[in-house]
């Protein structure tokens, strides 16, 4: 192999710096955004004590969060309007009245939570998130008295057939004839990606097809006048043209005449189905059980719509997130962010000082899916900070690594050196994930991905947050100064006053994120077991899909026997036909054995898969097919598969390949034993990766590239010679040595050149003799050596006139041809 011989050492060092405009450099210039919480008021009582402790539990959970003058102390008071729940005058009395609008087994269900959510009176602007934060409270209080039932009662759902339906069709252009006319005249002007003002979704596109997929979940196929688009006219009054019930009349015409084009699915005679469902005919999965007494910032997203993400952790004042830039909401719970972000004001920002500060200790835990492995900076995910370089915490992606910064008194204002989880390992991933970055005074940083621990060593000793500033802001999806951003979907974030153990990470794990649906598939009819059921567990996984997993077998009946029942080739069907792809039990073969729990049933199945979304979450019917359940049976006949194409004739392609970024990376710490982690390391690392080779086709190799690897191999041998390891590393040899004797025999250049050959091909080396052992595929060490061997006579040729530290440098420069060489580069 002769590449070697061609890449030459460079020492050239590169560095780039950046500095927003906005950033200041102290914190001091951070963007104010407008503070949606009404400040405490000082509502104070000074009444007859509680008399049992539920009535001081009431107190503390209901009493002090609502009775003030913003809330519902306005109205709720002796002597105003009934109920008296906030009264001032007796707490016990207000317990007396407020416990019957309180239930405490399921908050969510409160007459407290259900009025407040039906419009009345919410401080906010958004009801969802006023009747959030009042079910925060109340499931507070039920946590406190152990009141909280984590269980679900499962009942069954109304029965349904599976009928004919109309689905959307692949092409765009009966909509282009019909409905999107009216859309492009009348509603382009906001809708679309070339207005003045753009207003997402752009349904009103100049490419139909674009406008086509974000105008689906806008239109009822089977009652046209329930079409987003003719309800938004006709009663809401939005943007009509002229006359607002003429304009849902005409709105409703077009979409009827789009909907008559399209011919209703028939459900194949022959299939064994079970019964129909709609996700919203399913028994909401219970959300409890989740670790979070201690979260003083909680964004669960429910809102759906607007420009304000809301916290909803009840604990004042609430940092609300204000949505700007490329931002969308998910439907099923959560942000899309791409290149925008979600920022709090700085006073509001100013809890997590304040809070944290105090307990010494804190957790950041999120549920987010990274659009790509690509992103970099690092990409912050959620910031605390004041600009690009001065922050209290970060938490974020570069690449395969989460990178987790906090200032405190031994790191710098930017909290470096970074937690950061190897490349190697690709813990990032382009997927849903759960992500807890936890930081305490005796433990220091800790990253959890997936509920487990990465293992990761805090590279700074664990310190205290003294150095915190109190006037940054809290941000997610960028950095403050708007760089560095982050892409991809946020589902759930919580800040906590305390880290999080291990078993709590594990624990909010297991329980999940966004709102989850128990839908029964009543197969009753063909196993003969009364009130039996194929049982999932549906979400909404984003604007586009479903996740169906856990199917289950089960009986609402607690007397049956089900045993010996078989199933086999469960499929999952929506709108009259089978799902394209996503078929993940196509292959079940199943029997209900001893295994099985009444009312608790039994497991099919640990998989689980993504059906495509279709007319959306309130109109698409699901059911179930089968090849074989109890007695029923159908022999399905799959079609035969079209022949492949003939091979393309492609050019030759080389046998071997590089090394990818990470790759090199990791390859240079294994080989040197120096941590990718290191400060020294990580600094030349963001520096050069975007210059090194993103694919494994050496034909795309270049320069720049090669110059990337030997600045990064530099890096890596100087920071080896200047470590205590290089004993250990090279033994034997003498460093103190001048360079003119250090170098001047076969057996002494050995001890140099033989460690770095062992570390890079694991060849066992005898150079006073010539013998190794190779692999046919390694470089020639013959040639290695007559390469390094030249190179360090070109070091040394100073002679007696060499300065000091030439024998360090000679090995540095002899480690870095080595170590930036094809052995590192080729894969």
């Amino acid at each position: 192999m002769k590449i070697f011989k061609n890449l030459q050492i460079s020492t050239l060092l590169c560095t780039a710096a950046f500095l927003a405009a906005c950033s200041g450099g102290s914190g001091k210039d951070t963007e104010e955004q407008p503070n949606t919480n009404q400040s405490n008021n000082g509502t104070s009582y000074s009444g007859p004590a509680p008399e049992t402790e539920d009535v001081k539990q009431y107190k503390r959970y209901i009493w002090d969060n609502l009775a003030e003058q913003n809330r519902c102390g306005s109205c709720h008071v002796e002597g105003a309007q009934s109920p008296h729940f906030v009264r001032g005058d007796d707490i016990n009395a207000a317990y007396d009245e407020g416990r019957e609008l309180v239930n405490l087994s399921l908050p969510e269900e409160s007459r407290l939570v259900t009025k407040v959510g039906g419009g009345h009176n919410c401080w906010l602007s958004s009801d969802d998130a006023c009747a959030e934060i009042i079910t925060n409270y109340i499931e507070e209080w039920a946590r406190a008295s152990g009141g909280l039932s984590n269980t679900v009662t499962l009942t069954a759902p109304i029965e349904r057939d599976v009928g004919a339906s109309k689905s959307f069709p692949v092409s765009s252009s009966n909509f282009g004839t019909t409905v999107y006319p009216v859309l492009r005249n009348y509603c382009a002007s906001c809708h679309s990606e070339d207005a003045a003002l753009t207003q997402k979704p752009y349904f009103a596109s100049s490419d139909v097809d674009l406008a086509y997929e974000a105008a689906k979940s806008k239109m009822n196929l089977d009652t046209p006048a329930d079409s987003r688009f003719s309800v938004r006219l006709g009663s809401e009054f939005h943007n009509c043209w002229d006359n607002c019930s003429s304009n849902a009349a005409e709105m409703t015409a077009a979409i009827q005449a789009f909907a008559d084009s399209i011919a209703p699915t028939e459900v194949n005679p022959n299939w064994i189905l079970s019964k129909a469902l709609l996700l919203t005919d399913g028994i909401v999965a219970s959300s409890g059980g989740r670790i979070e007494n201690n979260a003083i910032a909680l964004y669960e997203f429910k809102t759906g719509s607007g420009t304000t993400a809301y916290d909803t952790s009840g604990v004042n004042p609430a940092i609300d997130l204000a949505l700007s830039g490329d931002v969308e909401w998910i439907e099923s719970w959560g942000l899309q962010l791409k290149g925008g972000k979600a920022q709090g004001a700085t006073a509001t920002s100013r809890k997590l000082y304040e809070t944290l500060t105090a307990t010494g200790e804190y957790s950041i835990e999120v549920w987010a899916a990274p659009a790509n492995v690509t992103q970099e900076g690092p990409a912050r995910l959620v910031t605390y900070s004041g600009g690009d370089d001065i922050r209290n915490l970060t938490l974020g992606q570069a690449q395969y690594s989460y990178i987790f910064q906090n200032r405190s008194d031994s790191t710098d204002a930017d909290g470096m050196p970074a937690l950061m989880t190897d490349d190697a390992d690709q813990l990032v991933q382009a997927s849903l994930q759960h992500v807890v970055a936890t930081f305490d005074p005796i433990n220091g940083r800790k990253l959890f991905v997936n509920g487990a621990d990465t293992g990761e060593m805090d590279p700074s000793e664990a310190g205290l947050l003294s150095t915190w500033d109190d006037t940054f802001a809290l941000a997610v999806g960028s950095e403050v100064s708007n760089g560095n951003s982050w892409q991809g979907s946020i589902r759930m974030l919580a800040i906590h006053s305390r880290a999080l153990s291990a078993e709590d990470v594990a624990t909010n794990y297991e329980v999940g994120v966004g709102e989850k649906y128990f839908l029964l598939f009543k197969v009753e009819e063909h196993t003969g077991i009364a009130e039996s059921y194929v049982m999932f567990t549906v979400q909404q996984f984003d604007n586009y899909a479903y996740l169906f997993s856990e199917p289950t077998f089960i009986s609402l009946d607690e007397s049956v026997d089900p045993k010996g029942i078989s199933i086999e080739g469960m499929r999952i069907g929506i709108n009259g036909r089978e799902a394209e792809v996503g078929q993940s039990w196509a292959k079940l073969s199943a029997e209900i054995d001893d295994s099985y729990v009444p009312l608790q049933g039994q497991k099919l199945s640990r998989l689980g898969t993504i059906i495509t979304l279709d007319k959306g979450p309130l109109e698409d019917e699901f059911f179930l097919t089968f090849e074989r359940i109890g007695n029923a049976s159908f022999t399905r006949v799959e079609p035969t598969p079209a022949a492949p194409p003939e091979p393309a004739d492609l050019e030759a392609q080389p046998r071997i390949g590089l090394r990818r970024f990470e790759q090199i990376n990791a390859s240079l710490s294994r080989a040197t034993g120096i941590s990718s982690a290191h400060p020294d390391v990580m600094e030349t690392w963001e520096a050069v990766k975007r210059q090194l080779p993103v694919s494994s086709d050496i034909s795309g190799f270049l320069a720049a590239q090669q110059m990337g690897i030997t600045q990064l191999a530099v890096k890596y041998c100087s920071t080896l010679v200047d470590s205590n390891a290089r004993g250990s590393y090279f033994p034997g040899f003498d460093f103190n040595a001048p360079a003119n004797t250090a170098f001047d025999s076969a057996s002494k250049r050995a001890l140099v050149i033989d460690p770095l050959m062992e570390s890079l091909l694991g060849h066992e080396m005898n150079w006073h003799d010539g013998s190794h052992s190779q692999l046919s595929s390694a470089p020639d060490l013959g040639t290695v050596e007559a390469e390094l061997n030249s190179l360090i006579n070109t070091m040394t040729a100073c002679g007696n006139g060499c300065e000091a530290d030439r024998t360090e440098t000679t090995v540095k420069a002899v480690c870095a041809a080595a170590m930036g060489s094809a052995m590192i580069l080729i894969h």
